[in-house]
């Protein structure tokens, strides 16, 4: 556990295979509709690189909403056991009892408890090591601020208890915020995606109700220049779309 950087995400080789396999049925298709030829369709493999990449960025930005929204749950818990006069330690194991109400042995932020506890325990591991190396792998500017606001707090003597409460609550009210644009920007998202098909789904009625009528657009120069503008602008407006979609707190 102590490996991974949630910034990254390393596909496994089933992930590889069926990503290979349906990004490349994908390209396809989608080339085939807007290029009429099979040898530039079979060309499109060449793409399937970039829809790895995409893939694994994907997965890794939800492994980090996820790791987020349990670390949520987790300054819930951890707050409090230091309100009663727990320790680091203490609260560590509490807020991981507690994260195990909601969540199953193998959720992020689950998994990273026990593994601190762990080198805390077995490796004699300073608690400041530990947690600023989870801090640093999260790539979370959340998580980072909280713990570094943990570590002034210790150094300089203040009162630990009233910083504790102040962090979890600024952060648990932020992560909320975040989540809540998330929401509402989620069904924009999807709406940019219905957008970004609707030209491929004209494409596909044309071919299938009047093939005379775009014919020329497979046969001529300018024709494949207008298709393969299309495809790149259709391409891009969804990459904006995404971009402005994507709203940070």
């Amino acid at each position: 556990m102590s490996s991974i950087s949630y910034d990254t995400y390393k596909l496994s080789a089933k992930e590889k295979r069926d990503v290979i396999i349906i990004s490349y049925i994908g390209l396809f298709i989608a080339f085939y509709v807007f290029y009429h030829s099979s040898i530039i369709s079979m060309m499109s493999g060449i793409l399937i690189p970039v829809c790895m990449k995409y893939y694994a960025e994907t997965m890794a930005e939800k492994r980090k909403n996820l790791l987020l929204a349990q670390f949520r749950d987790f300054l819930y818990s951890f707050s409090a056991s230091f309100a009663t006069g727990r320790h680091m330690r203490d609260g560590l194991i509490e807020a991981r009892d507690s994260l195990r109400l909601s969540y199953d042995e193998n959720s992020p932020m689950i998994k990273e408890i026990s593994d601190m506890l762990i080198k805390i325990d077995e490796s004699r591991a300073s608690e400041e090591e530990v947690l600023k190396d989870f801090a640093y792998r999260s790539c979370l500017g959340d998580v980072r601020n909280f713990f570094d606001t943990y570590f002034i707090a210790r150094t300089t003597g203040g009162d630990m208890n009233q910083v504790i409460s102040k962090a979890s609550e600024m952060l648990i009210e932020k992560i909320g915020i975040e989540k809540e644009i998330k929401t509402l920007t989620s069904q924009k998202s999807f709406e940019g995606k219905i957008i970004s098909a609707i030209p491929v789904i004209v494409i596909l009625f044309l071919n299938l109700v009047s093939p005379s009528y775009i014919e020329v657009l497979y046969t001529s120069l300018t024709g494949r220049v207008i298709m393969t503008v299309a495809l790149v602008g259709i391409v891009y407006a969804y990459y904006v779309t995404r971009k402005l979609t994507k709203i940070e707190v």
